[in-house]
């Protein structure tokens, strides 16, 4: 998975801590080796929706949900990146 940020273009107000549900139903083409390493699959499926179009993979069924909680919910890790997009945000004014 994709850890690089955004390019910061936000200020204090529009940054938050969101959990994050996706639901996706899919039919896929591919080597029967790949679904014994689920990491592995993710990564194959999320390149391929995330591409323009993949002939090997077709979508039945997505739901997104996104809700933002409270920043104390985060993981310390995640809080501390929160605390470095805003002094940088901060800065940049």
């Amino acid at each position: 998975m994709n850890s690089k940020a955004l390019p910061c273009q936000v200020n204090n107000q529009q940054v938050g801590v969101y959990e994050c549900e996706i639901h996706v139903k899919f039919r896929l083409v591919e080597e029967k080796s790949l679904l014994s390493d689920r990491d592995q699959l993710l990564q194959v499926l999320l390149d391929a929706l995330i591409g323009d179009s993949d002939d090997f993979v077709e979508t039945l069924h997505t739901t997104v949900k996104a809700v933002e909680i409270s920043e104390f919910k985060a993981s310390p890790r995640m809080r501390r990146q929160l605390m470095r997009l805003r002094n940088f945000t901060e800065n940049a004014q």
